[in-house]
């Protein structure tokens, strides 16, 4: 579901709580440039609230070889601007990593359910 374009509403990851991670395989070993966590707008919500968005995310690039999580950043999704926030991973482009980590910290004040639309990861792949 998060990988998909499929961005209509009730169509989403949703994890129990307000803090959950997902880890997500890239096909190759990249050197990431940008994350990019999509929700949709208050406009499309039938409620009129976006409060199961995301709010505070942690980002990791992980190299699943070595088993070794690397910090890329703490980020904000932003609700009022767009559907999609993108998290740019600076400094580390030296770095290949074979999967993502977000972690989601928190939410606009849904405590009992959190929801993803989509997450696209940025980069190049390893050797290119």
């Amino acid at each position: 579901t998060l990988l998909q374009p499929n961005v209509f509403p009730g169509n989403c990851w949703a994890f129990r709580g307000h803090q959950g991670h997902v880890v997500i395989k890239v096909p190759a070993r990249v050197h990431l440039t940008a994350t990019t966590v999509q929700h949709i707008t208050k406009d499309a919500s039938p409620s009129g609230t976006i409060i199961s968005a995301p709010k505070d995310i942690a980002v990791f690039g992980v190299d699943a070889d070595k088993e070794e999580e690397i910090f890329l950043g703490m980020f904000t999704y932003n609700v009022e601007k767009k559907t999609h926030t993108d998290f740019p991973s600076e400094g580390m482009l030296h770095i290949a990593f074979s999967c993502v980590k977000l972690i989601v910290k928190s939410t606009w004040g849904n405590p009992w359910y959190t929801c993803i639309y989509r997450v696209k990861v940025h980069g190049k792949m390893e050797n290119q």
